[in-house]
């Protein structure tokens, strides 16, 4: 067994997000395309024998208790693994930005995990864990383009037909970040978007839908809108991902991204066709 791992942990973006309903317990139901893009962190673990889990800062500090953390010692209790782990996380996709980076990170964990002690659990326990942490995990378990729904935790896959081509994508992360509560909580959520289809996205893909927590987001955070106009003025067609702050745009032609205000992050990125850690782990039981 290999004491020692490094693997990514990569970004998501949603290529539309609708807002359908909200359950009596409060969670909002969804409908979104999830697709994975060549942003990513990179985790660091080495096997420790005492049970320990302990976590090294290699970037950016992070909260003391953060989504990794939680995960491994989740992934301790449920299998009874004696095993620990050091985990180091340098971090490259920005926080409070709709991209999924806690979630994608707590996402690796597991996998590198279910790995370096040894455990082979499915991906099904594994998800499992994962929806009780973060409703986004699941996604990047499952490690494809997918169409996805409730609140987060209904996972469809395309088929080749339905499957956006790969492609490059302009993102903008505009300095100010976006606490995802408050989105939510806004008594001015559109919350009642007509239901869509797998067929519906398909005949557009890039072009389909909206994101329904965008005109919240720029409300509060007036630089997204900054960011969308600053793409739309490049001929760009520009939507928030997730709860922002980050904007996305498709890259058809070449453009110039050199005028971006300095404490914007902008970066080309491609899609993934498939998650790096795929066949890591098994998928079923």
């Amino acid at each position: 067994m290999q004491a020692i791992y490094d693997v990514p942990a990569p970004a998501k973006l949603n290529l539309f997000l609708h807002i359908t309903g909200r359950r009596p317990d409060g969670y909002h139901l969804l409908q979104s395309v999830f697709t994975l893009i060549d942003w990513h962190d990179t985790l660091h673990f080495e096997l420790r024998s005492d049970g320990q889990i302990s976590r090294e800062d290699l970037s950016t500090p992070l909260p003391p208790d953060d989504l990794c953390l939680r995960a491994a010692r989740a992934l301790q209790q449920l299998s009874g693994c004696t095993l620990g782990a050091h985990i180091g996380i340098y971090k490259r996709v920005p926080a409070q930005a709709g991209m999924g980076g806690g979630s994608s990170d707590a996402a690796s964990t597991l996998i590198a995990l279910n790995r370096l002690w040894g455990l082979n659990l499915p991906l099904s326990q594994l998800s499992a864990i994962g929806v009780k942490l973060g409703a986004d995990i699941p996604f990047f378990l499952f490690g494809k383009t997918a169409f996805v729904q409730g609140i987060g935790d209904i996972i469809q896959p395309l088929d080749w037909k339905q499957q956006p081509p790969q492609t490059e994508f302009v993102v903008v992360k505009p300095e100010a970040g976006l606490d995802t509560k408050e989105i939510f909580s806004s008594p001015f959520l559109k919350r009642d978007s007509k239901r869509a289809t797998i067929e519906d996205f398909a005949a557009a893909h890039y072009r389909f839908g909206s994101n329904d927590l965008q005109p919240v987001a720029q409300a509060l955070c007036p630089d997204v809108k900054k960011a969308l106009d600053w793409l739309k003025h490049k001929g760009l067609h520009a939507r928030m991902t997730g709860s922002g702050s980050a904007v996305f745009a498709q890259k058809l032609n070449t453009v110039d991204l050199k005028d971006a205000p300095s404490n914007w992050i902008v970066k080309v990125c491609s899609t993934l066709e498939i998650h790096p850690l795929a066949g890591w782990t098994p998928e079923t039981d």
